[in-house]
């Protein structure tokens, strides 16, 4: 008889906490939001909350969500709470997508997942995309270390940097034979200054074949000296173009075609507040595939639905190459295969 009051007595009252918890979650008209947004996880979207006050990490697939904690859109999530429509409180669900086959596994589209100790993937109706878990940083030559280089750690899922003695006393010998990931211009004598001997890399490939990516660099060409990482949007080609029927009769490539409108560039429903038409790379009927060779950087302004202004620097091609060096299909980390692109200092 007494469990049967405890009931009783405790079932209003939890029914009471978690209405007071969601209400709590509620929007309430007033904007107070901190003064530098969150760091979220990687491979996690920072987003404007539902009631268009603060910028958040969206919330990832099974957590609990609410009016004002979205889910991560960018992966196509949706809240999902239930039947009942008084319920406050959902589950951040995917939307019907195709899955994905991963290492032998089948993926749910929205499902994050990690295919090693050093990329975190997630599948996005049929596609797989990967984020590295591992600093990606690139560390150039320096006096103090002439020949860096990364070591496996006995333990550790990440390399780390090592320091190597050089071979030859010499001042810049060591340090432009030195092993680096990307390649740099090169130690500039007009370029050296007080203690610091200025050196950028080549921007790196795009990050997609077709449609909005990233391309880095890494310089230390600032008042610090210190190595930073540039990031730059690009766009190689737009995706769903049927390039192939713009190849002329007795050629089998259309190398960097333009396009015959003004167009603007759009990420995560934000605009460029200007029209551009640039150029792209082409296709080619005989298995070459074109990257870019040429590149110029510029910046671009993005207007956003909630009136806030993004500024970006873009990648705009200047020509192309075509040639047989493609990556295999499937292949997630196709970018690596790329030649780097030359000729722009920007």
């Amino acid at each position: 008889m007494f469990a049967n009051n405890e009931k009783v007595i405790w079932l209003p009252l939890l029914c009471l906490l978690f209405s007071h918890a969601a209400a709590g979650q509620e929007c309430s008209g007033q904007c107070s939001c901190p003064s530098t947004p969150p760091r979220c996880p990687p491979g996690v979207s920072l987003v404007l909350d539902g009631c268009g006050c603060c910028r958040v990490c969206a919330k990832q697939m099974g957590e609990l969500c609410t009016e004002k904690d979205v889910c991560d859109p960018h992966k196509n999530l949706f809240c999902d709470i239930g039947a009942p429509i008084s319920r406050r409180i959902g589950v951040c669900t995917a939307r019907e997508g195709a899955s994905c086959v991963f290492g032998g596994t089948v993926y749910k589209s929205g499902e994050t997942f990690q295919s090693s100790c050093k990329y975190q993937c997630t599948c996005m109706d049929g596609a797989v995309g990967c984020v590295p878990l591992c600093s990606m940083d690139i560390r150039l030559p320096s006096p103090d270390c002439p020949m860096p280089r990364r070591v496996k750690v006995p333990g550790k899922c990440c390399e780390e940097w090592a320091c190597d003695s050089p071979y030859k006393d010499t001042l810049l010998g060591p340090a432009l034979s030195a092993f680096r990931e990307e390649e740099t211009y090169g130690p500039d004598p007009n370029m050296m200054r007080e203690n610091c001997l200025v050196q950028t890399t080549e921007w790196s490939a795009c990050s997609k074949t077709c449609g909005l990516g990233i391309s880095t660099r890494v310089t230390n060409d600032n008042h610090e000296c210190r190595l930073e990482k540039q990031t730059r949007l690009c766009m190689m080609r737009p995706c769903e173009s049927q390039m192939e029927q713009s190849i002329k009769k007795g050629k089998k490539c259309i190398r960097t075609p333009r396009v015959s409108k003004p167009m603007k560039f759009e990420i995560s429903g934000c605009t460029t507040t200007k029209s551009y038409r640039p150029k792209f790379c082409g296709v080619c009927l005989d298995g070459r595939c074109c990257t870019p060779h040429r590149t110029t950087t510029l910046p671009m302004e993005f207007k956003c639905p909630d009136g806030q202004v993004m500024k970006k620097h873009m990648m705009f091609i200047k020509s192309c190459a075509c040639h047989y060096n493609c990556p295999g299909e499937n292949d997630i980390f196709e970018a690596m295969y790329y030649k780097k692109m030359a000729g722009d200092m920007a």
